[in-house]
Order: structure tokens, then sequence, then C-alpha cells
């Protein structure tokens, strides 16, 4: 995410032979601008005084590392492909795919923390549960709440994301949980409304975070460190809800969503979905001012940042631009210092976690959805990623093995066959992941095609290093089933 101008280091295994105070205080700001650095990099070698790069072989095991892909057997989604290449260490990125069980749809995330993993990771272990809840009829909820043990909400797929924070935390996830099943409750709705929903979903979790901290404080005295981690640290989310043709998408901060479209003359376009919240978009920038007295015009924007600190103008967590300086004069200047309490903070809240949603009724020609951190975003258009997605669906047929169209088919017509196999095998990509795919591309690519030096020196550099340079990337890419789509009622 692009606020390399802040980062907050917050430890969340809390250590008991280091002191809280000094995980919590380092903060500093820093414009760090985006340039290569040639200094050594950490996993090259010197042999004669020569440096040696990663191999192409090497490249590709970090590549691929945390790839992913799931095919559906049925539904509008085919399959999806997923991918994340870390910068940052620990990475800061998370993502989450899910099928809801006591209803239908599929739900698929990106997340892109910032000052540290905590609110990332715990944002995207806990959301689709609010939102799958929220996305459940009156009966079915009510039946839900009296179960014990309660059935799973949802099925999440490559639940990789270890977080100890959540092991360490569920007693007080699971209360608050509860105390939102109760709301949703005594919320009497006739009919589910998805917008709704979601939005509901991503609200209540963010205010929770604060509620977390904030309660126990105020009944006993007692602060949790680490649910005070979560709160401090900040996330955005791209978030897809996809039943059958309706596809809807919530978004907060500058994550972004694009549809690859087929036209009739076999062109790819680029749909793109989404809107960020940054200084890019100048009905954000209309919005905070207008949240604000006219006299803080000057600051609560600044060097494109929010109070000068935080480019995404939306996120969950983030409570240093949410709370009343009064709690963070009390829960955060204790630990951190006075830095905790942003310059020219008058009239906060100045940051919300609301999110913007968008409905997309799928066509047969959408062939696929791209979710990704602004780490893809920053190195190509939605245009450029649509076209290699384009490219790789027609390579990727090659990675099958050759079927025979008919079973008497005449040996002229196998040599034609495998005459044009061979020039096809021409545009067969390099991985069978178009998550990877695109990485591979964003990092090393070229207006001639993919350079493999600059590719494995910029896979080479240390993570300070490489943070100057490019951000933590996180890709899922859906594919839609057309006949499916082209059978659905108009």
């Amino acid at each position: 995410m692009n606020c390399s101008n802040i980062s907050i280091v917050i430890n969340t295994c809390l250590k008991v032979d280091r002191s809280l105070k000094q995980k919590l205080s380092c903060i500093w700001y820093n414009d760090r601008p985006r340039y290569f650095h040639s200094s050594r990099t950490v996993c090259q070698t010197q042999k004669d005084d020569v440096e040696v790069l990663l191999s192409p072989q090497e490249v590709t095991v970090i590549l691929r590392k945390n790839e992913f892909n799931k095919d559906f057997p049925h539904g509008s989604v085919k399959s999806y492909d997923s991918n994340q290449l870390p910068s940052n260490d620990p990475i800061e990125d998370t993502r989450c795919e899910a099928q809801c069980k006591m209803t239908p749809g599929l739900i698929m995330g990106v997340f892109d923390g910032h000052g540290g993993p905590a609110c990332a990771q715990v944002v995207s272990k806990r959301l689709f549960k609010y939102i799958a809840a929220a996305l459940l009829p009156q009966d079915l909820l009510q039946n839900y709440i009296k179960q014990e043990p309660r059935e799973l909400l949802i099925d999440t797929f490559n639940d990789r994301v270890s977080a100890e924070i959540i092991q360490d935390l569920k007693v007080i996830y699971d209360k608050s949980f509860n105390e939102y099943l109760d709301k949703l409750s005594n919320c009497a709705k006739d009919e589910v409304d998805v917008k709704v929903s979601l939005e509901k979903g991503i609200m209540h979790l963010d205010e929770d975070l604060s509620r977390e901290v904030v309660e126990p404080f105020k009944e006993n005295g007692t602060l949790n460190h680490k649910t005070l981690s979560v709160a401090l640290s900040g996330a955005v989310a791209c978030v897809s809800y996809i039943d059958g043709p309706h596809m809807y998408i919530a978004n907060v901060g500058d994550c972004n969503a694009v549809v690859g479209t087929m036209t009739e003359d076999n062109e790819w376009i680029a749909k793109k979905i989404t809107k960020e919240h940054n200084t890019e978009n100048f009905d954000e920038l209309k919005r905070i001012w207008n949240e604000h007295p006219e006299e803080e015009r000057k600051t609560v924007i600044r060097r494109d940042r929010l109070l000068g600190e935080l480019a995404p103008l939306r996120s969950l967590g983030d409570y240093r631009y949410k709370w009343k300086a009064e709690i963070l004069s009390e829960v955060a200047v204790p630990l951190i210092g006075q830095k905790a309490i942003p310059a020219n903070y008058y009239t906060p809240p100045y940051l919300s976690a609301k999110p913007d949603i968008y409905y997309h009724r799928l066509i047969p020609k959408d062939k696929f959805l791209i979710i990704a951190s602004d780490g893809l975003w920053d190195m190509m258009t939605p245009i450029q990623a649509v076209k290699l997605v384009g490219e790789h669906m027609k390579g990727k047929v090659f990675f099958n093995p050759l079927k025979l169209p008919k079973k008497n088919i005449q040996l002229g017509d196998i040599n034609e066959l495998l005459l044009h196999r061979k020039e096809s095998l021409k545009s067969k990509p390099k991985d069978r992941n178009a998550a990877t795919h695109l990485i591979r591309h964003a990092i090393g690519g070229t207006e001639y095609g993919v350079d493999h030096s600059r590719l494995a020196h910029l896979l080479s550099l240390s993570s300070d290093v490489s943070r100057m340079f490019r951000d933590d990337m996180t890709v899922t890419i859906v594919y839609f089933d057309s006949e499916f789509l082209r059978q659905c009622p108009a």
C-alpha cells in the first residue's frame, strides 16, 4: 500500500522479555521514493567479484511459493487462481476465499495491511463470518443462533494464514461475534439485501476492533495490548460476493477489482468496477473536506495524505485517525508517546471504514475478475492486466494433453493438428497459475516481454530495500462459466 511515509511497528506476539513500550514506540515518518537501489542483495552470491543472479528455476520457485487454484463443479464460477509475493517482511497483505454454507454464494477478498500485518490478518479471518451472518434470512439466523454446537457459516479454501493473534484473542472475538448475532436478530428484515449485508458486516467488524480495546479499558482500566495492536494498525479491503450471475464488490481503500470482457470482435476490454479511496479520487477529497471545518482544509489533506500521514482515505482499523484525542491520550500515548496523536488532530474521526458497494450483472462475455492489492496496480494498468490474463487463457490449454477431436481421424488431419499445436505452443505461458503470470510480468515485464535479469535482481532485494521499489502483491483471478451465464434468465 502507498503509505510508505508511515510505518507503525507493532509486535503482535508480545514476548515477555521485551517491554511493550519498546514494541509500540517504533513509529517513524519517512517519504520513501520509488527508485531502484543497486546495493548488494541478500540472495545474490559473489564469485570472482562477479555477482550471480538467481537462476530462472530459483525465480520460479519464489514466484510460485504462495500460488493456489481451485475448480468448482457447477455455478457461474469455474475456478480461481491466487498468489502473493511479499515485499515487506512479514508480508502485510492477506487474502481469503470461501463458500457460504447456509446460503448460496462465494466470497473472495484481498486485504492490504499497513502499520504491520495484524489488522489485515484479523480482518481476513473474521470478516467473512460477519458477512455470511448478515446474509442469513431471519428464520435461518434465528435457527443458527439456537444451534449448539453451531455449524460453520463458511467453508474457507487455501486457509494458509497462521495468525497466532487470532487464537490468543479467540474468547474476545467469539464474544463480539455472539453480540453481533444478537443485534442482527433484533433487526427484523423481510428479505436479504446483499448490499446492506456487505456494508453491515464490514462496518460492524470495524466497530468491534475499537470496542474490544475501549470497553474493557473504560470498565476496569484493563488494556489488552494485542487488541490495541490490531486497532492501531490498519487494512484496506476489496471483497467480492458472487451468486450466479449477480456479483457485488465491496471496496474500502485502494485495492481494485477489474472484469475482463471479450467483445464481439474478440478484443479484450477492462471494466474497472472500483474507485480508489485516495487523493486521486476528487469525490473522496470533497467528502473529507466537507466533513471538517473550513479552517482545516489545508491540514486534513497534506502531501496527498490524510493528515499528512495515511495514503488510503478509508480503511478498517487505523484508530489513530478515528478515536477522540482523549481516548488516544489514555490508551496510546502512554505506550507510544505523543506521536500517537497526529498533528492537526482537531475534529476526529478523520477516517471511515464505510465501503462503496458495486453491483455488476455478469454476462457471457465477462470471462474473469481480477482482485488485487495496489502492489499490482502500481506496476500495470487494468487493460494490461486483462490482456495478460486473456493471453494466458489462450495459452493455458496447452498445459493439457492433446485430445483428438474424433475417433476416426485421418493421419493428415492429425499432422495438421500437431503442426498447429506446435506453432501455438510458442504462446504457452510459463506459469499455469494466472496470478503468478501477472506477478511475473509486473515485476519483470518490459515492452519486449519478461526480462530475466530484471526479475531476478528485484526478487533478490532484501525487504528493507525491496519496499522502496515495490509493495506486497496479492492477486486473485476468478474465472466465469460463460455457458452457465448464457443460460441465466435476463
